[in-house]
């Protein structure tokens, strides 16, 4: 019984935040025609307001984002095209990442670089954890594939530390950056208003769960090599 009791309260804890951020967004995903024009167009006119005129905007299959490399904002079709709260909302908030990356916001330069950093780290544990059996094969000895395997393992923590450090990126875009906006602006009733809050803190936890699951793929593999 303390077993299933643990089991679902990890499954709560890993699934628990992407759940609650997909279904905060599908509940305001429907279409508003009250809305006088798209995410996509809102994102156009937050970007003219703001006089970032070099950032460009494209439509996105790989989840919406801001690429500070290239200085786009990406949408998914549904934001580009949708006139839905969802969709402005979620529209301010990258375009909150793009006056981030305007202002020298430090940390989202920190998380480019590290997010770079890792993946080189993780593709050099993935060819470690390849390499092992080899290197242990051609010395003889378990050692030297065992500390190769330890190494691979340890490279799995940097994509935990790039989700640690994108969450206040991402709460920073929502709140000290989206919100103000969109208050000042008054583009969104009272109602919507509170609404917003509830999508931008959404938009701001979409990496906690990310965070969490690499958390625990680190843990089964150090939990596997104690034995």
């Amino acid at each position: 019984m303390h077993i299933l009791i643990g089991v679902v309260l990890l499954l709560l804890l890993l699934f628990g935040p992407q759940l609650w951020v997909q279904s905060v967004l599908r509940r305001y995903a429907g279409p508003r025609d009250d809305f006088p024009g798209t995410g996509g167009e809102f994102a156009h006119h937050l970007l003219a307001q703001l006089h970032l005129d070099q950032v460009a905007l494209e439509a996105s299959e790989n989840g919406d984002h801001y690429d500070p490399s290239s200085k786009t904002v990406r949408l998914t079709p549904d934001k580009l095209n949708g006139k839905s709260l969802t969709a402005i909302t979620v529209a301010a908030h990258e375009v909150g990442h793009a006056l981030q990356d305007q202002l020298g916001y430090q940390p989202l330069r920190w998380r480019s670089r590290l997010a770079v950093l890792a993946q080189a780290i993780q593709r050099l544990g993935n060819g470690l954890f390849i390499l092992a059996p080899l290197v242990s094969g051609l010395a003889h000895a378990p050692s030297p594939g065992l500390l190769m395997l330890a190494a691979g393992v340890a490279s799995f923590g940097s994509a935990a530390l790039v989700h640690l450090v994108t969450l206040p990126v991402e709460w920073d875009a929502s709140f000290r950056r989206a919100l103000p906006l969109l208050e000042a602006g008054r583009y969104l009733s009272p109602r919507d208003q509170r609404a917003a809050r509830h999508i931008l803190t959404a938009a701001a936890f979409t990496y906690v769960a990310g965070s969490l699951a690499s958390l625990l793929n680190l843990w089964r593999w150090l939990r596997w090599m104690r034995r």
